[in-house]
């Protein structure tokens, strides 16, 4: 005989079903943990690289990974701006281009607490250059050259001083909430305002980066070798996608890291939970098994029999923990960005890929617990099994 019936396996299930779901609940407690964490980096990682522009590039100052490490005073920027042939022009020959200061600033919350939130200092070209990547959703834009500010949508519910009509001191000038304005990235974590303004009220005479639209074809890895040995302005040049990308390095690496090793502290106590189980089973069906060999059926299809149990409580446990992961879809959540040091809101993404990992691991979990129980169950003498029963 080849296999043992797969019903058999499923009533085992059925009849130590206290068992079955105590060692479900512990794989599904693991996978829950493990797809949270993976949810909340597949959720920051996209808010940043998934709207960075293949043909904006972002100026740097060589060495800098960060705008907020960066710096450019005014007559730099003329020059690189007027001095890229790479660099794309309107209609009336403009390049299409913008200076902005980039600062994180102390603000309270309005739950309790302090962080740091990004105000960004543009100028009329920033709006050009963004287009419909920044919507206003309420208010008005703020008038060039004057304290008038306006914030993204997450801060408004979450950071004092950000409704409109709000004044937010920077340093100690006082700027006016005018609007508010949504945007599918980062910048719906910020505070813009008239960079000329902003750079007074923060005494900060430099621009900290230069954003710039590309003509078609340009190869910004060759542009950003050329410029980084510029004897008269040196700057680093990135596609914001890649740009973008960059940011997320390392607070990405801490959800993997947490989500990793809580999944192997809980992972063993799920293991054991199941192999203790299936190793109860064994003891219980001690007789049933001397029937199966003595039937015919061979010590590797026994071994496959306990290994399947196995798998459907992995599987089992997968499915359980999905399901508890997938109402946090869409949740809206804020931390710091380990690489900037300001508070970012982005929402859980609970994809297929979280969801395939959390599935995947929930199957090893359970083949894990299942295998030495089935080993020993496979190893059992037909003639001993039956007198034990």
């Amino acid at each position: 005989m080849a296999f043992v019936p797969l019903s058999y396996g499923v009533r085992s299930l059925w009849v130590r079903r206290a068992s079955t779901v105590l060692t479900v609940f512990g794989i599904a407690s693991t996978v829950a943990v493990l797809a949270g964490l993976l949810a909340l980096q597949q959720g920051f990682a996209a808010m940043f690289a998934a709207h960075g522009r293949a043909d904006l590039a972002v100026f740097l100052r060589p060495g800098a990974g960060s705008e907020g490490e960066s710096a450019f005073g005014r007559e730099d920027v003329d020059v690189l701006v007027k001095s890229v042939p790479e660099i794309a022009t309107d209609g009336d020959g403009r390049p299409l281009a913008a200076a902005e200061l980039y600062l994180a600033v102390r603000r309270r919350k309005l739950d309790g607490g302090e962080t740091n939130v990004p105000i960004r200092g543009v100028q009329p070209a920033t709006f050009a250059l963004r287009g419909d990547e920044v919507r206003l959703v309420e208010g008005r834009r703020f008038a060039p050259g004057t304290d008038e500010v306006i914030v993204g949508r997450a801060l408004v519910d979450r950071i004092r001083g950000c409704r409109l009509g709000d004044v937010l001191s920077v340093n100690t000038t006082p700027f006016r909430v005018v609007g508010a304005f949504e945007s599918e990235g980062a910048f719906r974590s910020e505070v813009w305002g008239d960079a000329d303004r902003l750079m007074e009220a923060l005494e900060r005479p430099v621009f900290n980066r230069v954003i710039a639209q590309v003509r078609p074809g340009t190869d910004v890895a060759a542009l950003s070798a050329r410029l980084e040995e510029d004897k008269r302005v040196a700057a680093k040049v990135l596609r914001e996608d890649e740009y973008l990308q960059g940011q997320t390095t390392a607070l990405s690496a801490v959800f993997v890291f947490l989500g990793t090793v809580l999944s192997l502290l809980m992972g063993l106590a799920a293991i054991f939970t199941g192999t203790n189980s299936l190793l109860s089973a064994v003891s219980a069906r001690t007789h049933e098994i001397g029937v199966l060999l003595s039937l015919g059926f061979r010590p590797w299809a026994i071994f496959v029999s306990f290994l399947f149990e196995a798998l459907m409580l992995g599987l089992l446990g997968g499915a359980v923990g999905c399901l508890v992961v997938l109402p946090l879809d869409g949740v809206q959540t804020g931390t710091t960005n380990f690489q900037t040091f300001t508070e970012v809101a982005f929402a859980f993404r609970t994809t297929p890929l979280v969801l395939g990992v959390a599935v995947a691991l929930a199957v090893v979990l359970g083949l894990l617990g299942g295998a030495f129980p089935a080993w020993r169950a496979a190893r059992l003498p037909p003639v001993a099994a039956l007198r034990r029963g």
